[in-house]
Parts: C-alpha cells; structure tokens; sequence
C-alpha cells in the first residue's frame, strides 16, 4: 500500500512515518507540508492511501481530498487532526478513518488494518469484473473460462488434457510429431499413435474455440505448437512476478507475494506426467528461493510473526529442508518463543528420523545447542 502523508506541522508529519515504519504494511510514498506539493507529486504517481491534515493553510485536508479523488478515483483517505469537529465533513468525502492527534499507536494500526481490508476488497471486485480466462499448472490442470463466473472447463478425455498439458507445457514453441506420439502413445503401433494423435488434436482445438480462449494449435514442419493469446498462464505469472535476487521495497515485496500465490501446489502434481518431473522440481525450487527472500525481507522491516508464519508454511513445502528448519527456530527466538522452537527442532529430528533415516545437519544441531542450553541455563535451578 503506497500513501503520501501531509500536515504542515513536520513533527506530525515524522510521528506519522514513524508509525507506518513501525507497522510495516504501507510504504510512504511521499511527506509533504504543503497541500499544492503534494497535489503534484499525487499527479504522476501511483497511490492508494493519503493522510491528510485537515487545517492547513491554503487548501485544507477536505478541499485536498476532492482533488485527490479526482486525480487517483478511489483513493483512500485518513484524515489525522487535532479537532473531531471535522468528523462529519471528513466522512462525507468518503474517508476511511479519523485519527485525533497525537495519534495513539493501537488506534493507528487499526486504521491500518481497515485500510487493507478496503483495498483487499476494492481489489477482489475489480478482479471479478475484468476476469479473463486462464490456464492454471499448478497442482492440478485446469482452465478457467472467461465468463467471470470461474467455472472450470472439462475435457473429454485424458489424452486430449494430457495433450493439451504438454502443449502449454510447451507454449509458444514447436514440439515434434514424434515427440509427441512417443510420449503419449509409446505402447501403441505407429498408425494406432497418429490416429489417436489427430483425434486428440481435434478435440483440443474444438473445445479452444469453444472456450474462447483465442489460443490456437498449429502444424507445421511435422510439429504442433500451441500460440498462446488472450490467455494468461498460472506459471507465467509465477515466474515473472518471482523474477528478483532482492527486495528494495514493500512494493517489490508485494509483486513477489502475487507471484507467490500462484503457487498453489507442485506443477501438475496431480496428474504425474513423467514429463513434467523436471520442471516441477525447478518451480518448487524457484518457490522455496522466493518464500526465503521474502521472510528475510519481512524480519529486515520488523514483520517477525508474518515472516515467521510464512516459513512455517513453507515447510509443508520442504519439511526436510534443514534451511527452512534453522529459519524458523530464529524465526521463534526473535520474538521469544524459545519453547516453540524446542518444539519444532524436536519435531523436525523425529520427522528425518522417520521418514527418511537421518539426522539434522551439522549447523542445525550446533544452532539449537547454542539456543536451547543456554535457555536451561539462564533458568533457576539449572
């Protein structure tokens, strides 16, 4: 959430930011104190959110909201003031919260929470009404039509899904004949395979256009290629959204969060095509790198329960990774939970012992050593 914050007071201005920076879900994409600047700087760039002042010389925090609706429609405004006299005008604008100085930090991270629900919302709608269809690798192949309604389209047999995930698996480049025929129909005769081939084919571009998908299967050269148009693949997505070594801001963060939810399970785990196998294990991979960055970026910023929440996620992911494990031991200790983190070393020694005969490695050990004694021994009677 990107908000500019005005006042023309600069100590309330700072108390402000050292609020958002404590609460760490808004970047602050500008301070300003006087109105006309910000106005500008609202102009050309990218908000979701502003904290108004609403006396102010010049224009005041009412006459700087109207200008601002017009400029970003459905901006969302919290007016922080010294006086509640205001209260009725600033709700007639459409504000979201007002906030009395000097601003309490509880009250504050409600508003906060408000503010993301709005705009949780404000995005959910705006998703429902311009939905175009998708294709969808993750855990399970399906396509989701574009009628807004979400429905999930079915296929009329499995080789013609099989064919058709082998053809997005290959979008948008040329995959031999005889790839194909020798692997989906190994076991069949060379006629058999063709026949069963063109019928496949057949149906795939029959439910394409009756789907409107606009995608196409063409042939050429003895080789079949699925043109990818007004059709957004799951992994595409993924990929181009998960595409960074470093987080710079909460709006990089928030890019790779939205490549991360695509994430919805291993790539077409559901259906375990052998050919799949090693991109699966490259998605999974790329998956686990990003979750890292982002719960290292979250601990950086003061997020410790929410990084630490994702990385318990993640272990569902990798529960034998002895990464993920030493990560959210830290994850425990930071914010004082040193029983919870005995819990999950305990947890993770007897899950590698019995799933897969081993023991955690070496600098796992030496971590939970040096945490969990010297916990014994801080305490009284030890």
């Amino acid at each position: 959430m990107r908000a500019i914050l005005v006042d023309d007071e600069n100590p309330a201005l700072l108390q402000l930011e050292r609020l958002i920076q404590v609460d760490g879900r808004i970047e602050v994409a500008g301070k300003f104190t006087r109105v006309r600047e910000a106005l500008e700087h609202a102009a050309g760039s990218p908000l979701d959110i502003a904290f108004l002042d609403i006396e102010m010389p010049g224009l005041n925090g009412l006459e700087a909201a109207e200008h601002l609706n017009s400029l970003h429609p459905g901006i969302h405004v919290v007016f922080v003031t010294a006086y509640n006299q205001y209260a009725i005008e600033a709700f007639e604008v459409n504000a979201v919260d007002y906030l009395l100085k000097p601003v309490d930090p509880e009250r504050f991270a409600k508003t906060v929470s408000r503010l993301e629900a709005r705009l949780a919302s404000q995005q959910l709608a705006e998703a429902s009404v311009r939905q175009e269809p998708k294709i969808i690798c993750f855990q399970r192949l399906e396509v989701l039509d574009g009628t807004g309604s979400g429905s999930r389209l079915k296929w009329r047999t499995q080789k013609a899904q099989e064919l058709f995930a082998l053809l997005v698996h290959h979008r948008n480049r040329w995959v031999a004949k005889d790839q194909i025929l020798m692997t989906l129909w190994p076991e069949l005769s060379a006629d058999k395979a063709v026949t069963q081939l063109h019928t496949s084919v057949y149906q795939v571009r029959k439910m394409l256009k009756s789907w409107g998908l606009g995608s196409t299967v063409d042939y050429s050269h003895e080789s079949y290629c699925l043109v990818q148009r007004e059709v957004e693949v799951d992994v595409d997505r993924f990929l181009r959204d998960t595409a960074m070594e470093e987080i710079r801001d909460l709006r990089d963060l928030q890019r790779l969060q939205n490549g991360l939810a695509q994430y919805q399970g291993d790539y077409l785990e559901e259906h375990d095509y052998a050919w799949a196998l090693s991109v699966r294990e490259e998605l999974r991979r790329q998956f686990v790198c990003s979750s890292l960055l982002a719960a290292d970026y979250e601990q950086t910023v003061g997020q410790a329960r929410r990084a630490l929440d994702r990385l318990l996620g993640l272990q569902s992911v990798e529960p034998f990774s002895d990464e993920v494990c030493r990560k959210i031991l830290l994850g425990h200790l930071q914010i004082g939970e040193i029983s919870e983190a005995q819990r999950h070393y305990d947890m993770f020694v007897r899950v590698l012992s019995e799933e897969l005969d081993a023991e955690p490695e070496m600098e796992t050990v030496m971590l939970a050593e040096k945490y969990f004694e010297a916990g014994r021994a801080s305490r009284p009677g030890t």
